[in-house]
Order: structure tokens, then C-alpha cells, then sequence
């Protein structure tokens, strides 16, 4: 091992989309060494530009060796992860190892899931599991309007309601985001993502006037180091292509890439942006 694979860096394993990107840079600018593991088939190429390593799905004994390899102790998880189905689940060495748990982890809630990874990674590992803006402060937007438009008494009556579906939905652990116009839920969030949920609602109505909201949500209680939701420019012109008039998240509760670019592109579609007050997405779970 070199001298240069001791030095203590910021592990980062990367989900999908562009957060893993900024928080790589945000910790570089903040001079911090990083070490990013991408999965294959899930993270972008663009962690390529820094010291990094692929997986496959399942590859938990290559991970963890390539963690400790390069020094990192304090870790971010960050970006959107496809749940591996079983059946294309492929288990290392190290996976086999801890079958049992990995199968019981799967069968689990998502939160369920991420809450047992990390009880692993910091019980089992001694590793530190940070948020993501820890290292990358601009990843948390404001409270209030930033967009030039600003919702109607019809959006905000629809954003109370799907604040509700939101809610009743992460009590059973099922989504994040809910599309409601004119009082009526259009669709709500699974497993195939939000961008998924706005094409579906693209494809199926007929657009006049601008109409309805995207809201976005932790789950309540969720562990909120990591799969807090994101939002970027992509959301912004999936939304519009949607039809809807904007787009709600919870302060400190969801994470931009790149709020100002998002703000920007509303502004030339017509889209209002609000931050709802930090803690809108709680609420008791049963």
C-alpha cells in the first residue's frame, strides 16, 4: 500500500444523479481528500474525475475493503439507489458472509433498509455516516419562495392536500413525493422515482392552464443522514412538462445540486419553487 492510500479521505459511495458529484467537489473545495465508489449500472461516469472505484450491486466485501484501503472513515451515502431485486442481487465474499442480514435488510421498508446499512457501517465498521451537507452546505435551500412566481390559493390548497398523501405514505414507508391538481392526487411516488411519477402524469393528462404541484418529503422518522429527497434542474423540466405550476419541499428535508440553475429554469418556465417550513414531512407514525 503507498503512502498516498493511507491519507485519510471522505469516502463517498454514489448513488445515481448529480449529488454525488457535488458533494465530491464541495469537500475537495473545502480541502478534504475524497475516495468515491460508484455501482455499476447506477452512479454517473463523472465520479471518474476523482480517486475512485466500481462495484456491482452486492459487492459489500469489495466495498468495505476498499473503505478501509483508502483511509476513509467518515462516509456520505448520497444519491438515488435502485433497490437491488433479489434475484439480481450478486453477493462477493463479504456479502456471503452476512446473507442472513443482507435478505432480512431487503424485505425490509426502504427506510428500514437504509436505517440497518448504516447501523451496520458504523456498529460493525466503526465508520462515521455523515449528511451530505456536512461537506456541501449549498445542497440545503431555503424556506419561502425563490422562484419569481409564487403559488395561488389553488396551489396552496393543493400542497396541504398532498402534504397529507405524502405523509400517510412515508408512515407505511412508500414514497417521498406526491402530484395533486385541482384536489385530486394525480400520482405518488414508488420505487421508480420521481422523475418516473412525472412522466407517468405527463403522459396521462391533457394540459390547458398551468395546474397542481410536485411535493417532496422525508418520510416521518426516517434516517435523515442519507435519502433525504433531491431535486434539481431534470425535476424542474419534468414538472413543467407535467403541466403543474410548481414544485414544494421541506426545508433542511430535501437536497438540491443545483438550486440556482433549478431556480433559473422555473423562472423561464413559469414555475413557482417554495421551501415549506423545516419539519412538514413529520407527523407520528402509528
Amino acid at each position: 500500500m503507498t503512502p498516498a492510500s493511507k491519507k485519510k479521505k471522505l469516502g463517498i459511495i454514489a448513488g445515481s444523479g448529480e449529488l454525488p458529484i457535488a458533494v465530491a467537489e464541495a469537500a475537495i473545495e473545502a480541502a478534504h481528500s475524497v475516495f468515491v465508489i460508484g455501482v455499476e449500472g447506477t452512479t454517473s461516469r463523472s465520479i471518474e474525475k476523482f480517486d475512485h472505484a466500481w462495484v456491482q450491486s452486492g459487492a459489500v466485501g469489495k466495498t468495505l475493503s476498499l473503505l478501509k484501503e483508502n483511509g476513509c472513515r467518515d462516509l456520505v451515502l448520497i444519491g438515488p439507489m435502485t433497490r437491488p431485486k433479489l434475484r439480481e442481487f450478486r453477493p462477493d465474499f463479504g456479502a456471503l458472509k452476512l446473507l442472513p442480514r443482507i435478505l432480512l435488510l431487503l424485505r425490509r421498508g426502504d427506510d428500514g433498509l437504509l436505517s440497518g446499512i448504516v447501523q451496520y457501517l458504523e456498529e460493525e465498521h466503526g465508520f462515521n455516516i455523515l449528511p451530505a451537507e456536512k461537506f456541501a452546505s449549498s445542497l440545503i435551500v431555503p424556506e419561502g419562495v425563490s422562484s419569481r412566481c409564487s403559488p395561488s390559493e389553488a396551489d396552496l390548497a393543493d400542497i396541504d392536500l398532498a402534504i397529507e398523501v405524502v405523509r400517510e405514505r412515508g408512515r407505511r414507508d412508500l414514497g417521498q413525493g406526491a402530484i395533486v391538481a385541482s384536489g385530486q392526487t394525480l400520482d405518488v411516488e414508488d420505487e421508480a422515482g420521481t422523475d418516473a411519477m412525472l412522466l407517468r402524469v405527463a403522459q396521462s393528462r391533457e394540459m390547458h392552464d398551468r395546474s397542481g404541484v410536485l411535493v417532496k418529503l422525508p418520510k416521518p422518522g426516517q434516517e435523515r443522514r442519507v435519502d433525504l429527497p433531491t431535486l434539481g434542474v431534470q425535476t424542474v423540466e419534468n414538472a413543467a412538462a407535467a403541466g403543474l405550476a410548481g414544485i414544494a419541499y421541506e426545508t433542511a428535508g430535501a437536497l438540491f445540486a443545483d438550486f440556482e440553475q433549478a431556480v433559473a429554469r422555473a423562472d423561464e418556465l413559469g414555475l413557482f419553487i417554495i421551501g415549506l417550513p423545516k419539519g412538514t414531512g413529520e407527523s407520528e407514525k402509528p
